[in-house]
């Protein structure tokens, strides 16, 4: 696996709106059964549903002459308001949060008398937020045994008091909101406005915004147009899973290479799973296709305003079963028109794309993916630890103190592409024989920092770091094949058998493994290291073969490093000069070919492999494995030090690695460099011998 390494990233004013987006769809996704529940009581036994029942559905007088309250009412006044509410406040500040934010949320309800989505969403993390702000004051300062008494009426007493800042303050304030944005949306759908919003949603999507906009903002708004009006359109905005389908399809027939072949089963995955992340990285690979997204939500859309259609509550996820699921009684037509006509026009607009644009590069899906990332102007999930960012963000890499027990995928929602991705890493880890290895899915806003293994898709890995700074993390490009998963594997086997315990390792983003392997073992010794070397905290490889790069004893042949490897004082003077000298020790050893010279700069071209503590280890592309015929490694000091795209490097490890003979002596070089005491041994050390001792018996 290769290293990454890019210039210093800004935060982005997407990574912002992606954090604010997913604390808002993070009230709302662990609720998504409530909402379920009461979309499904709602299509059976409201007046107008399947089954109409009055003391259920809420219509008709009972015996006493009173109109029946039924579910549906309080379940959309009461009970899914004070579940967000609640879920706000626990997100900020435990259960203790969500307990005052809910007593906080009562207020708006009461005060607004409408469904107060929007009142919960302020209340719930405001409740928490300021509850914890208040125990803070007097943390510590509690005599023994008056803690239960303080927490209850502290809890109590401010809960209170923002339960009548709800009821005065903040619920007319949302109420105007809400009537204001709900006659927005009435002014579109009555002006034939309402599609022109797929040009901002469908981009939206694949910058994975999608669940902040579906149930950040649609949801709320759907709901009440739903009590209102019985079904609401809003809910499909986000939601049609005929624009995604329509790019599938058009890969099928016109694609090429891994991107053709991948794609019924991304088809299938999306369609009928609902999982809609699957096809972002299709996209990502032709840019231009968001058009053909745009065109079929469009057209989705607009089938929907022309029919009248809607759904009764959410279709999550967007699986063509949750949609008819949730369809309104009258609206199946327009709602299967919808999905049919939103899949035929994506399809064609892609169709027409693809065969009138040159694309050469589909036979690597995850490559092309970091390729469009990259014009995009993303920033790699790992550049924040690279330059030291990630021991300030708490982003760092952790270090696997024992056997791989605990796993996570984590997506946006929890539900979508880490479900799916987990169910694929599970069975892969239960067929390799350790079926008590936990694997489970979450969202981001709810990550525990108790995980041994944390997988995100690379768009998202900077995002969850910071929540589990102590795992090890993985990065992925897409959720059916991800040669990730192999590696992770390996990690568990070597993890849990005798003797194996790994260090932490963060294999980079992108792109398949380097030929080399290199970096793996020296940041896997690394994260045991002290983070202000920034080594621990840089990316590693994998060896090929897919094996992770773990540095057991055993591993290393005879002569992986030979004393006329070792140069104290090297003449280069620049980066490419260095790399050249490194090779040149490497190709007079008999290890490497000419190639492999040019492909370590191939290599550095593309990726940095500064590692931090003066150290860089250049290694050549996962392409140039054929040049390699043993495994070897050089070493060469630069007392002077020599600029490596901004960072200083006084030492230089070349490396070339056939299996896994090579991550022996790795290992015992990474534990050097994480020891500032070791690091100065080497700057003054005078003879070849005692670099050789500084390293260990690497070569035993």
């Amino acid at each position: 696996m290769a290293t990454e390494t890019v210039a210093k990233p800004r935060t982005s004013a997407r990574v912002h709106v992606q954090k604010f987006g997913t604390f808002l769809s993070g009230m709302i996704m662990p609720n998504i059964g409530a909402f379920i529940a009461w979309g499904i009581i709602t299509a059976l036994f409201i007046e107008k549903g399947w089954l109409p029942v009055p003391e259920l559905g809420g219509f008709g007088t009972n015996a006493e002459g009173e109109t029946n309250t039924g579910l549906v009412g309080p379940m959309i006044t009461y009970l899914l308001p004070l579940l967000i509410g609640y879920t706000g406040g626990k997100m900020v500040y435990d259960v203790r949060g969500g307990v005052v934010g809910a007593i906080g949320t009562m207020g708006v309800i009461v005060g607004a008398g409408i469904p107060m989505f929007i009142g919960a969403m302020i209340m719930g993390p405001l409740g928490g937020w300021t509850m914890k702000k208040i125990d803070s004051i007097w943390d510590g300062k509690i005599r023994p045994g008056f803690e239960m008494l303080v927490n209850n009426f502290s809890a109590g007493i401010w809960g209170a008091l923002l339960a009548m800042l709800g009821f005065y303050a903040i619920a007319p304030v949302v109420q105007a909101f809400s009537t204001g944005a709900g006659n927005v949306v009435q002014f579109l759908v009555d002006n034939g406005l309402l599609p022109l919003t797929s040009i901002f949603i469908e981009p939206a999507k694949v910058l994975f915004l999608n669940n902040a906009i579906n149930h950040g903002v649609l949801t709320p708004l759907g709901v009440q147009q739903s009590l209102e009006q019985g079904k609401s359109i809003l809910f499909l905005l986000e939601a049609n899973p005929g624009p995604g389908l329509g790019i599938l399809l058009a890969y099928m027939f016109f694609g090429r290479g891994a991107a053709k072949a991948s794609a019924p089963g991304a088809a299938i995955i999306h369609f009928l799973g609902g999982i809609h992340e699957i096809y972002f990285p299709y996209v990502l690979m032709r840019p231009l296709l968001i058009l053909a997204a745009i065109a079929g939500g469009m057209t989705g859309v607009a089938t929907l305003a022309v029919t009248g259609s809607g759904l009764v509550a959410p279709a999550a996820p967007g699986s063509i079963f949750a949609v008819l699921a949730q369809t309104s009684r009258d609206s199946y037509v327009g709602v299967i028109l919808a999905v049919l006509l939103a899949t035929t026009v994506s399809f064609l607009v892609a169709s027409v794309i693809m065969k009138t644009t040159k694309h050469s590069d589909e036979t690597d899906l995850g490559n092309a993916t970091a390729r469009m990332e990259q014009m995009k102007g993303k920033k790699s999930s790992v550049a924040s630890t690279l330059t030291g960012a990630g021991a300030a963000t708490g982003g760092g890499v952790g270090v696997l103190a024992g056997p791989v027990r605990n796993i996570v995928f984590a997506c946006d929602a929890g539900m979508g592409s880490s479900a799916m991705g987990a169910s694929v890493l599970r069975n892969k880890i239960k067929a390799a024989g350790f079926p008590d290895v936990k694997v489970t899915n979450a969202s981001i806003a709810n990550l525990r920092d108790d995980y041994d293994v944390v997988i995100t898709h690379q768009d998202l890995t900077e995002r969850a770091k910071p929540a589990t700074s102590s795992a090890v993390h993985y990065s992925v490009d897409n959720f059916m094949s991800s040669p990730r998963y192999d590696e992770i594997v390996e990690l568990v086997r070597e993890s849990n058998t005798e003797g194996g315990t790994v260090p932490g390792t963060e294999p980079g983003e992108g792109t398949p493994g380097g030929a080399s392997g290199a970096g793996t073992a020296a940041a896997a010794s690394a994260g045991a290291g002290t983070r202000g070397a920034h080594a621990a905290d840089a990316p590693v490889d994998t060896a090929p073969g897919g094996g992770t790069a773990t540095a057991a004893a055993g591993t290393g042949t005879s002569e992986v490093l030979a004393r006329e490897s070792v140069v104290l004082n090297g003449a280069a003077t620049t980066r490419d000069a260095a790399i050249d000298e490194a090779g040149r020790l490497l190709l007079a050893r008999g290890a490497v070919d000419e190639g492999y010279i040019a492909a370590m700069h191939e290599r550095e071209q593309s990726v940095s492999t500064y590692m931090g503590s003066y150290l860089a280890i250049p290694h050549g592309t996962n392409a140039a494995k054929d040049h390699i015929r043993k495994s070897a490694v050089s070493v060469i000091r630069y007392p002077e030090g020599i600029d490596w795209n901004g960072k200083q490097v006084k030492f230089v490890v070349g490396v070339a690695g056939v299996n896994n003979e090579h991550l022996h002596i790795l290992s015992s070089i990474a534990k050097v460099f994480t020891d500032k005491q070791q690091v100065a041994r080497l700057e003054a050390a005078t003879s070849v011998d005692e670099v050789l001792e500084l390293f260990g018996k690497v070569n035993a």
